[in-house]
């Protein structure tokens, strides 16, 4: 267990994690990889170690996994294309300042391709919904200049259907809250510039009951915490402006607690297994927090805060300048 950051093991963690090729379980997550990718990155940026991984290389594997037929992207090259790594394909391109290799026009028909009537976001062509889905179709389109395409009130609308009575968000209509799913509605709506739809001290109420006695957080109600929920949590507090609401520094010392201090990386919890999905989120929390020698991160895009603002888009939402309501 460690007070502080372990930032070169980090680093060294996440540089190694293409190195397993030859392991069965990097082959059962390559559905993952182009989102662990981003994950990846996003990390390194956070830590201030952007350019621990090769550039070139990364924005040449995010092409490859370009679905030319659908005009999204899939997870690994031969995937099919999905919202998911369609977000994290243009998050990567981004921050590496390369969105000009997207073709800019197929990627926007693809998105909308996958709204319905209902104005919720399919995953992909097999029709699955969900919250998450809405946040990456809406946080893509501002990413590439193209929101002024979406059926915003349609959008808005299926939103409002998946809030609650405790003022939390769910999945989808008449599924209960979940901190995740918070999030993306939050955030969604953030980048709309309508979070008039939220009932801000309901919800960070709700928001701030997710801390344990430990001081991490969980997702909902009477479950374990986790590390990644430092930034689920976290991110919707900032956007309502609620941060003070929990307890900063028994939640640093408890993702700190969670690092591994031999092998690097941050697992869900202390004692068990580490992975980049853990680690971006642990430090994600930690910038948030305002944890030393870290880079800002934009709470709306989970990206660093000065790439969504190279993008002009920081000004493209409110949620910190709002007042309290």
């Amino acid at each position: 267990m460690s007070n502080v950051l372990l930032t070169d093991l980090h680093v060294s963690y996440i540089q190694s994690l293409d190195n397993h090729q030859d392991d069965l379980a990097y082959h059962l997550t390559s559905h993952l990889r182009l989102n662990g990718v981003y994950w990846g990155l996003t990390a390194l940026c956070v830590m201030n170690r952007q350019d621990a991984l090769p550039r070139d290389d990364m924005i040449e594997f995010v092409m490859s996994c370009w679905d030319h037929e659908a005009g999204g992207f899939g997870a690994h090259p031969e995937h099919d294309a999905h919202i998911l790594p369609t977000l994290s394909a243009i998050q990567i391109l981004a921050i590496q300042n390369a969105l000009d290799r997207l073709d800019v026009e197929r990627v926007t028909k693809y998105i909308l391709s996958l709204q319905n009537p209902s104005g919720s976001f399919s995953g992909d062509f097999f029709g699955e919904t969900d919250t998450r889905f809405t946040y990456c179709a809406v946080s893509a389109l501002s990413l590439i200049g193209k929101l002024g395409l979406l059926d915003v009130e349609k959008t808005v609308a299926h939103i409002r259907k998946c809030r609650n009575f405790d003022g939390g968000f769910g999945s989808s209509p008449g599924a209960e809250s979940h901190a995740g799913q918070v999030f993306v509605c939050c955030a969604a709506l953030a980048i709309m510039d309508r979070l008039d739809e939220v009932n801000y001290d309901m919800l960070a109420w709700w928001l701030a009951e997710r801390q344990l006695p430990n001081g991490g957080l969980n997702g909902r109600p009477e479950k374990l915490e986790d590390v990644c929920y430092s930034f689920w949590v976290l991110s919707a507090l900032s956007i309502l402006n609620k941060l003070p609401w929990i307890d900063s520094d028994m939640l640093i010392s408890f993702i700190l607690s969670a690092q591994d201090p031999e092998g690097g990386g941050i697992a869900d919890r202390p004692g068990d297994m580490v992975d980049v999905f853990h680690t971006v989120f642990g430090v994600a929390g930690l910038s948030l927090l305002g944890y030393p020698q870290l880079r800002d991160l934009d709470p709306v895009y989970c990206m660093p805060a000065d790439v969504i603002e190279r993008l002009g888009l920081r000004k493209g939402w409110k949620a910190l300048d709002r007042k309290t309501k």
